[in-house]
């Protein structure tokens, strides 16, 4: 084999010359301590919560769809004969003392004159939606309390909306109240007024003093003063039972409430009292929650995490056990229509009632997963007659389905009520078609079965 080649040796780099030192940095004088800054306060209550309330929204709306009733006393509900309440009473034959959740009878009774209108199932509700994308061209927050009822969160707005003129922030806040007011007037035909408060109570109280279609704005720092002189009953979460109990304890004010000297009476309604000073010192219920799906009942398909929950607070107390039957029986259909429609059965049932003195009770039973609505109120009334007390009116009453599995539409034991299952399929598909309003179950002859 041929040697190979051999190569020369890399020429060495020169020594290159050392560089010299960097001159050393002078030393810098310590920089000064930052002095201690005080801790953060939050921001001073302002008057920015809104509560907007339709007024008299059905009857309004039943005057839209027949003008001939305007100026005349309106009651809408159940028709004279039948059994149920007033759902709204125009302005006109309040006087005579007909309110809503009064029993027909004795609105006919007061007021034999009036034009009574049967409430529609389905007509109310658009209206209401009209309304409320009419509040989101004016409120970066808004929460939807019921049909008639709204609450507007507007702080950080006053730059957006002040103009020349405006006196301060609160005469923007309120200015804009009016032209949300006189825009839903204008554009869809239903007066409304309109509560500014520091809190969504305050809002609400000043709403209920605004009417009819007017504004009443409570400025921060004024929520005591505004107060003091109303009666008890003006204070949301007051019914007629907790009233008579402060009347008859010589409270006929929620300033005497808040100025109650030490004593048996403090210590008695000391829980009212620290939730209405609460309110006076604005530190709490200053904030208005955007809708979220619970809300607006979200199912998704085929999820069987959660539970699903429907409740309901009477507008007048009831404590009548017939009626406190039909609601739960309301209730049970649609959390079972719920369920159905999300594709799961449900193993727990609980039952949530409050009565009229806040008192609130709950109690749940395990059964063989279902997605019935018999099943589901058979297990509820069980659960009512175990709580339910026939002396003491019920102010709120709510049903929960828990513990849920995916249902498996294939399997089933032989006579487990498959006559059921398909009355609840054909229900269904009628509400599928025509809304949820389009058909309700019911009872025989007054009895507790249900009709299968």
């Amino acid at each position: 084999m041929p040697a190979e080649p051999t190569t020369s040796a890399m020429p060495s780099e020169p020594d290159l010359p050392d560089l010299p030192a960097m001159p050393s940095e002078p030393d810098l004088p310590a920089m000064p301590s930052e002095p201690d800054l005080p801790d953060p306060q939050p921001l001073p209550p302002q008057a920015r919560i809104c509560c907007l309330d339709l007024d008299t929204f059905f009857v309004s709306v039943e005057r839209l769809l027949d003008p001939s009733l305007v100026g005349k006393p309106v009651v809408v509900g159940a028709m004279p004969g039948q059994r149920g309440v007033v759902t709204a009473a125009s302005y006109e034959v309040r006087v005579f003392g007909v309110h809503s959740g009064m029993p027909i009878r004795d609105a006919v009774r007061r007021a034999p004159h009036a034009v009574f209108v049967p409430g529609r199932h389905g007509t109310y509700t658009p209206y209401a939606r009209r309304v409320r994308a009419v509040i989101d061209r004016f409120a970066p927050i808004v929460q939807t309390a019921s049909i008639d009822e709204f609450f507007l969160d507007l702080r950080g707005c006053e730059r957006l909306y002040r103009r020349e003129g405006d006196r301060d922030d609160d005469a923007t806040i309120e200015r804009v109240a009016h032209e949300l007011r006189d825009v839903i007037q204008t554009e869809i035909g239903l007066p409304a007024s309109v509560g500014i408060g520091s809190s969504r109570t305050i809002a609400k109280v000043a709403s209920g003093r605004a009417k009819p279609a007017g504004v009443c704005l409570v400025a921060a720092g004024r929520e005591r003063a505004f107060l003091a002189p109303l009666p008890v009953r003006k204070l949301p979460g007051i019914g007629p039972v907790a009233e008579d109990h402060l009347n008859d304890a010589g409270v006929l004010t929620l300033g005497q409430l808040l100025d109650l000297p030490p004593g048996p009476s403090r210590n008695r309604f000391r829980g009212l009292r620290k939730r209405l000073q609460g309110i006076v010192d604005a530190t709490g219920g200053s904030s208005v929650l955007r809708d979220r799906p619970a809300f607006l009942e979200h199912d998704p398909i085929g999820s069987d995490e959660g539970s699903i929950s429907n409740e309901r607070t009477f507008r007048v107390d009831v404590g009548d056990r017939r009626g406190i039957e039909d609601q739960l029986r309301g209730l049970c259909e649609r959390v079972s229509w719920r369920a159905r429609r999300r594709g799961v059965l449900a193993r727990t049932i609980s039952l949530k009632l409050r009565y009229a003195d806040f008192e609130t009770l709950g109690r749940s039973r395990t059964i063989v997963a279902t997605d019935n609505d018999g099943r589901v109120y058979d297990c509820a009334r069980k659960l009512l007659a175990a709580v339910l007390d026939p002396k003491r009116p019920v102010r709120l009453l709510g049903i929960a389905l828990s513990n849920l599995e995916v249902a498996d539409r294939q399997l089933g034991l032989p006579f487990a009520g498959r006559d059921r299952a398909r009355v609840g399929a054909a229900v269904d598909a009628v509400r599928d078609r025509f809304g949820y309003d389009a058909i309700r179950l019911g009872v025989a002859g007054g009895r507790s079965d249900w009709i299968a």
